[in-house]
Parts: C-alpha cells; structure tokens; sequence
C-alpha cells in the first residue's frame, strides 16, 4: 500500500487593500526580515509608524491604490501605486513580499495586476527604485517592462516602462 502524504500548498489570493486589514500588516510585519524591510523602503526601517501604517491602508482606489495578497487568512504581499502628480499618466510603483514567499511568482503575479489596475485608471508609466544590487527585482521589472526600463545610476536603478501582457497586448487579465 503506498501511504504517500499529498501536501496542499495554500491557496493564495488577490484583492484590493482594506482599511481593516492593518493589523494583517502588523502581522506580516514581525515575519519580515531586515534585509527584505531594507529592499522595500531602501532604509531600515525599524517599526511600523502611525504615519506608516495610515499611508499602507489609507488609498482613494484611484491616484494612490495597493493590492494585498492573502493566503491562509494573512496578508503575505502587497503591491502599491502612487501617482505621479507632475505626470498624471505615470504612477511610481512598489511591491513586498514575506520572505517565505520569495521566490515563488508571487512578485511577478502582484506587479501584473497592480498595472492592469493603474492602466484601467489612465496609467500608462510605471516608475520606481531598486537597489543596484536587489538582483532578483531586478529580473521581475526586466521581465515585466523589458531592459530598456532599466536606468542605472550608482547604487540604485531608475525604472521607467510601460507594461504589456506578452500574451494579450495591452488588455490583462483579471482587474479589480
């Protein structure tokens, strides 16, 4: 008889951030590590502040809007936009995910609704930073919006691209 155990890997789910959903933050916080809070905020960042935690559940689902992605009950990523107000057509773009969940897609699966989502509301550019030395994000945003996003300066890389799904063009899948 083989008696072999079949392991279930959980479900993970999308949706828009929830202003209750800050004390899932505060949990998915104390599971990070300082190196992955560093990639995020580009300086180490020790505690969760009051600012901090209103701006991650604070968004109008317009110029400023997250995607949160939930498995098991907890929040275990999140991606971000925020609106360039010099350029509206542009939205300065940033993603974390729990260190357990490294690695898996999960990275590439949020950045890819969040720019259905910002395209849905007029934004065509994304935008942001990434340490010089964050290889694997690196990878994600050349595999997304191609090398020439890819701006290096020193110890950090400008990033400035238009997303297009490499198997429908400019229309995505599932939006919010």
């Amino acid at each position: 008889m083989n008696s072999e155990l079949l392991v279930e890997a959980p479900v993970v789910v999308t949706r828009p951030v929830r202003s209750d959903d800050l004390l899932a933050f505060e949990r998915m916080w104390s599971r990070l590590s300082e190196e992955t809070i560093y990639r995020r905020f580009h300086a180490p960042v020790r505690r969760l502040s009051l600012k901090l935690r209103r701006y991650l559940v604070d968004v109008d689902h317009r110029d400023h809007d997250a995607l949160v992605a939930v498995a098991d009950g907890e929040v275990i990523a999140v991606a971000r936009y925020h609106r360039c107000a010099e350029e509206p057509s542009a939205a300065e773009v940033a993603v974390l995910v729990e260190d357990a969940w490294q690695g898996h897609g999960l990275g590439v699966r949020m950045l890819r609704e969040l720019a259905c989502l910002a395209r849905r509301r007029g934004i065509d550019v994304l935008t942001g930073e990434v340490q010089s030395d964050n290889l694997r994000m690196l990878d994600l945003v050349r595999s997304l919006l191609g090398s020439a996003a890819l701006r290096p300066q020193g110890a950090v890389v400008h990033v400035r691209g238009s997303y297009r799904d490499p198997v429908t063009g400019p229309a995505f899948g599932p939006c919010f």
